[in-house]
């Protein structure tokens, strides 16, 4: 439960239709093994103790009685376990049968919840058998118990407040108005699904497509338990497709008719769940008179993470997403700069290439800005401008990139200018100190600004979203542009974009734009501001001094998108790469980049327009506003206490 965590399950027990004895067997063996993983909450499927297609067997006292003694004896059995576990089952209150959801702890029930929804089309028949409870909350005595009977309940936990959750039952989620909406409202970040949805063609998917909207839409955790074998083939099919999602996204599924384990158990990141609610404010919360709030408490432990925590969280894992995103970035990035061209009057896009990474999505970028305009690429600009550092791989591939593209191409030297501006500042040029290279960097800069002038054009920038969250860019200098297209996109992605690129041109023939593309991905990122090595080598490698990218784009989604703390990102990271990196270099850099972050906001207050492209960004005038005199004292030392 340390950093919001919280182990959750489903469970899809094999059912004995009409046998509720045979039933609470298989529902006490998975809640054992549930109870001993760890897990906080169980969610069981809809009439999990009788079974869902007992049809007119509902009207039946004898099975009804059958129900609540193998409740009862559950609660008997599960009185040392502090697992809650909600098990649905019929119950008659005031002589009519409730479809309903026991929530069970510590040999208590907490609270029982009636379907709200009953389907009464298709396959569906359960207006024959079930009533729709519409009351108020009221208490209902069953086992000698006072317990809360109605739809309007959450349920909250004393001694961890983040451990919030609402219940509904299969149809209530189909339906315009889910339950499961209120709920989430009253302050619910957890939302539980009794199901008993059969199989046809087709409906797996929109099933997913529902447990993923209405938990990106109630901003919460949803736990869909799906019934499976032993219920009746009479008519349907039902294939145990359970769910676990979080904000949107699944994060655990057992498909239809999977063999195997009927447990489905993962871990929902509660802090990021709040975390959430408080960032979007058009989220409506409710402090309900009508929903009644139900107290318990649980264990408090360190919950063992098992989930996947993806060490690259920017990109997609699977290869025709990756394909889609790289041309949604392309395509946003190429749409703002064809406007920003048109509405300034720009004659010409002018671009520092260098052979590197940015440069080369900029270019990129630019023409395909003049394909959304009609323009040649002719009016795209590349300006290459080598110095001290420059080596022959990356000037060469920055001009066959202009060339192969179809851009103009000019190539400034601009090595007597800076040494005449390190004798105007009385700079040594044997210290290669950062007057050595910003002086570089501004040179670079104020040349593009008064080619741009001289050409009537504008000078597109080429800093990305990494450099800009460790500061890794000269003030005034790469720092600055008219417009920067790659301001939104991390350095890990860029790659990936490039490499999309790359695919591209071979299908179009363009195989020697391909083989350049491909060689500037090899290539080591640097901005070449110290000399190259007596082989003509790049000498000066950023990851060797920043740390490796992979790690802190990891680190940026996390603390940006979430909040998370230094020792939640630290946590997280170890997992993530596991095997990769040692637990030493993750924290070396952890320490490094929550210092730069803090340290350079200044450059990140003033940065040009930009093309918004994902859900982290640093624009001062939406994504990212900061103080720049913010100090980081309290998260240093939170990294000064990892071990």
């Amino acid at each position: 439960m340390k950093h919001g965590f919280i182990k959750v399950g489903t469970a899809t027990p094999k059912v004995t239709l009409a046998d509720p004895s045979a039933n609470l067997e298989e529902i006490l063996r998975l809640h054992k093994d549930a109870d001993a993983l760890g897990v906080k909450l169980l969610v069981f499927p809809e009439l999990c103790l009788t079974g869902y297609t007992c049809s007119d067997l509902f009207f039946s006292s004898v099975l009804l009685d059958a129900a609540k003694f193998a409740l009862e004896n559950f609660l008997a059995k599960t009185k040392n376990s502090s697992t809650i576990s909600i098990i649905g089952f019929p119950l008659v209150v005031n002589d009519k049968l409730y479809n309903s959801a026991a929530i069970c702890q510590n040999g208590q029930i907490l609270g029982i919840v009636p379907k709200t929804h009953l389907p009464n089309y298709s396959e569906f028949s359960e207006g024959r058998y079930f009533s729709v409870y519409e009351g108020d909350t009221v208490e209902i005595e069953l086992f000698g118990q006072s317990v809360p009977f109605g739809t309007k309940q959450i349920f909250s936990c004393s001694n961890f407040t983040p451990f919030r959750f609402g219940v509904e039952i299969c149809e209530d989620l189909w339906t315009a108005t889910p339950p499961s909406t209120t709920l989430a409202e009253a302050g619910a970040l957890i939302i539980a699904n009794l199901s008993a949805s059969p199989e046809i063609i087709g409906k797996d998917a929109r099933r997913r497509m529902l447990v993923e909207s209405q938990s990106a839409r109630t901003l919460c955790g949803y736990l869909y338990a799906d019934c499976g074998d032993g219920e009746s083939t009479t008519d349907l099919v039902f294939g145990g497709h359970s769910m676990i999602a979080q904000l949107g996204k699944i994060v655990a599924e057992r498909t239809a008719f999977a063999d195997g384990e009927a447990l489905l158990v993962t871990e929902l990141d509660l802090a990021h769940i709040e975390g959430e609610r408080k960032r979007i404010n058009t989220f409506t919360s409710v402090l309900s008179a009508n929903i009644k709030n139900n107290r318990f408490s649980v264990e408090y432990t360190e919950t063992e993470l098992t989930r996947k925590i993806d060490s690259a969280p920017f990109i997609p894992s699977n290869k025709e997403e990756l394909a889609r995103r790289a041309e949604t970035i392309l395509t946003i990035q190429a749409k703002g700069l064809a406007q920003r061209v048109v509405r300034s009057y720009a004659k010409k896009c002018v671009i520092g290439i260098s052979g590197g990474l940015d440069s080369t999505l900029a270019i990129l970028v630019a023409t395909k800005a003049m394909d959304l305009l009609g323009r040649p690429h002719s009016d795209v600009l590349g300006i290459t401008m080598p110095c001290f550092g420059t080596t022959k791989r990356t000037r060469s591939n920055a001009e066959i990139l202009c060339v192969e593209l179809g851009t103009g191409l000019e190539c400034i030297d601009i090595s007597a200018s800076v040494r005449q501006h390190f004798a105007d500042l009385g700079h040594n040029e044997a210290d290669h100190s950062v007057v050595y290279e910003n002086a570089q960097a501004r040179e670079r800069t104020q040349l593009l600004m008064d080619i741009a002038n001289r050409e009537n054009g504008l000078v597109v920038g080429t800093g990305d979203l990494s450099e800009l969250a460790l500061g890794w860019a000269t003030y005034n200098g790469d720092h600055m542009s008219m417009y920067g297209v790659n301001a939104d996109v991390p350095k890990t992605l860029i790659r990936h974009v490039i490499a999309y690129c790359a695919d591209n041109a071979d299908k179009n023939g363009a195989s020697r734009l391909a083989e350049v593309l491909r060689d500037i991905l090899d290539t080591p990122v640097s901005p070449e501001l110290l000399p190259s090595d007596e082989h003509g080598n790049i000498a000066q490698k950023t990851e060797d001094l920043v740390g490796p990218y992979e790690i802190h784009d990891f680190y940026l989604y996390h603390m940006l998108r979430f909040g998370d703390s230094p020792d939640k990102l630290y946590r997280l990271a170890k997992i993530a790469f596991d095997g990769k990196y040692s637990d030493e270099v993750l924290l070396k850099w952890l320490k490094n980049f929550v210092r730069r972050f803090f340290a350079q906001q200044f450059k990140r207050s003033c940065l040009p327009d930009a093309p918004k492209i994902g859900s982290v960004g640093f624009s001062p005038r939406g994504d990212w506003q900061m103080p720049s005199d913010a100090m980081a004292t309290a998260w240093i030392k939170i990294t000064e206490d990892l071990r």
